[in-house]
């Protein structure tokens, strides 16, 4: 539980995300080991959120051409 987030994939984020949320939904923990859960929960929830953005912004500089074909369009964050 305690490994470095920048190490996890989306995919081992969000498992570790689940398992938290059933400890903690379970309500069996001592206090400070929840909230220690729930810190270390909503970092995870962050990092998935990177995670997604990221892949959103790969997706939508994806272009298809008339032809068919595929290209990559430079991002544009101003929309």
């Amino acid at each position: 539980m305690s490994e470095n987030l920048a190490n996890l994939s989306f995919e081992q984020a969000l498992q570790e995300l689940e398992a938290l949320v059933r400890r903690l939904e379970e309500g069996r923990l001592p206090l400070e080991e929840a909230i220690s859960a729930y810190e270390r929960g909503v970092a995870l929830r962050s990092h998935c959120h990177a995670k997604l953005q990221a892949a959103k912004l790969k997706v939508d500089q994806i272009v298809l051409k008339a032809n068919g074909e595929s290209s990559l369009k430079p991002f544009d964050s101003a929309g």
